[in-house]
């Protein structure tokens, strides 16, 4: 899987977001940490789109970030309004792997893509924890 040419179909949950002014960096463009922001914020969206509760601490079953792979394709500059795809690609046993694209909505030109790797995680106990039956069921695997 190459997840530098994903499209937009590829993709199973999604987020809009609008650029701000302070996302942009000295050379007038969105810095490349923001967005790993928007990505961050979207996938706490489709955690909430699929009914997991898990992204408080204080909760049973929640997940954290173990590793990410991202790859920058493109520029944007603000005002821009951009559409963040995702989709679970792979469950394992304890862990799954979210795969997640940037793209302009207007002229749908990608952006970014990125893979993260997450693991089921109780932060109570400070243990792995198997992954939870409600992100199994929505893999599909690429």
């Amino acid at each position: 899987m190459d997840i530098k040419t994903l499209q937009p179909p590829d993709f199973d949950f999604w987020t809009l977001i609008d650029t701000r002014w302070r996302d942009m960096d000295s050379l007038s463009h969105i810095n490349h940490a923001t967005y790993l922001s928007y990505m961050e914020s979207a996938r706490v969206d489709v955690y909430i789109e699929l009914g997991f509760s898990g992204i408080r601490r204080e909760m049973d079953e929640s997940t954290i970030l173990a590793s990410m792979e991202v790859h920058y394709l493109n520029q944007a500059t603000h005002p821009s309004k951009l559409e963040i795809g995702h989709r679970i690609s792979r469950v394992g046993n304890k862990s799954f792997d979210f795969i997640s694209s940037i793209f302009d909505s207007q002229d749908k030109r990608p952006i970014c893509a990125a893979l993260f790797k997450l693991v089921a995680y109780n932060y109570k106990t400070d243990r792995t924890i198997p992954v939870p039956e409600l992100i199994r069921e929505r893999c599909r695997p690429i």
